[in-house]
């Protein structure tokens, strides 16, 4: 099987799993947890290891600022 994850056009997800780096990006942006964009748990993408209320980190290539960093809300 193909792991969809390991293909050139999808983005580095990272898992973040320090509760102190994701607190610092919730203050950042003066958001909750919950005001996270939302991304299935069931999206190959993600890292096997996230389960639901983990917080990923999203890097895309960018046009205009050579990276687009994103952040999600792992739902089930």
């Amino acid at each position: 099987m193909v792991d969809v994850s390991q293909h050139e056009l999808v983005p580095d997800h990272v898992l973040l799993d320090d509760p102190e780096e994701v607190e610092e990006v919730l203050a950042e942006y003066d958001v909750k947890k919950t005001n996270l964009p939302k991304i299935k748990r069931t999206d190959p993408a993600l890292p096997d290891e996230a389960e639901v209320g983990d917080v990923v980190k999203i890097v895309r290539d960018s046009r205009t600022t050579d990276e687009a960093v994103v952040y999600r809300l792992v739902v089930s």
